[in-house]
């Protein structure tokens, strides 16, 4: 079932690595949605921090996140141990989650028709959101997977490093005071361990059309 001209919103939740970006981007494409992954704002933060070890560093993200261009994060490497430990970290800073809360909140003002993932999406930025998904797997299937995306830029990582970097990650995620990592209690769960690609776009396109339905046909 197509949407044309309405207001649908799909939040996308899980830890590190658990595949809601792949899930994301797929159900966007399904039903026409635009898609941000809020874990690529973190991580741009994060490098910029790194790049840049700015005095002021909330005035200085305000004004870089004002100016941003979603688009352009496609064209810097982000996905890179450092930066992953590093993004856990800024990721308890309070100012710095109003920064991106109010980038992530302007995109959905924007786009009524939207996907959004990351770790708060459903509990902090659409909480009224018509579709809540939560994605999971095993640490080991993360790892892997994680790990092959990386080798394809850095062939000196392990694996080990990897599982280790999410280890730290989810840990911060699930413990932080700020919008710590919660499965709403109305999310869907999808084990991406379970299911590949094929499989989890049908378990997801099959939940969106029920909804559908129910908000715009009946």
């Amino acid at each position: 079932m197509k949407l044309k001209n309405k207001i649908f919103q799909i939040a996308c939740d899980g830890g590190a690595a658990t595949g809601k970006s792949t899930g994301g981007k797929l159900i966007a494409k399904k039903f026409d949605l635009k898609f941000l992954s809020s874990g690529l704002l973190y991580r741009y933060a994060s490098y910029l921090l790194i790049k840049n070890n700015p005095k002021n560093t909330i005035s200085f993200l305000r004004k870089r996140f004002k100016k941003l261009k979603y688009k352009k994060l496609k064209e810097i490497n982000l996905h890179t141990v450092k930066i992953s430990e590093n993004s856990a970290i800024i990721a308890k800073n309070p100012n710095i989650r109003k920064i991106l809360k109010v980038y992530q909140t302007n995109f959905a003002k924007k786009n009524k028709m939207c996907c959004i993932e990351g770790r708060d999406i459903s509990t902090k930025i659409l909480p009224r959101s018509d579709v809540k998904f939560f994605f999971k797997c095993n640490i080991n299937t993360a790892a892997i997977r994680r790990f092959k995306e990386l080798r394809k830029k850095n062939n000196k990582i392990s694996l080990k490093e990897v599982k280790k970097a999410l280890r730290i990650r989810n840990n911060h995620d699930i413990k932080r005071k700020n919008s710590p990592l919660l499965k709403h209690r109305d999310a869907i769960e999808i084990d991406t361990a379970k299911l590949n690609k094929k499989a989890m776009l049908v378990k997801m396109t099959k939940y969106v059309n029920k909804v559908i339905k129910k908000k715009y046909v009946n």
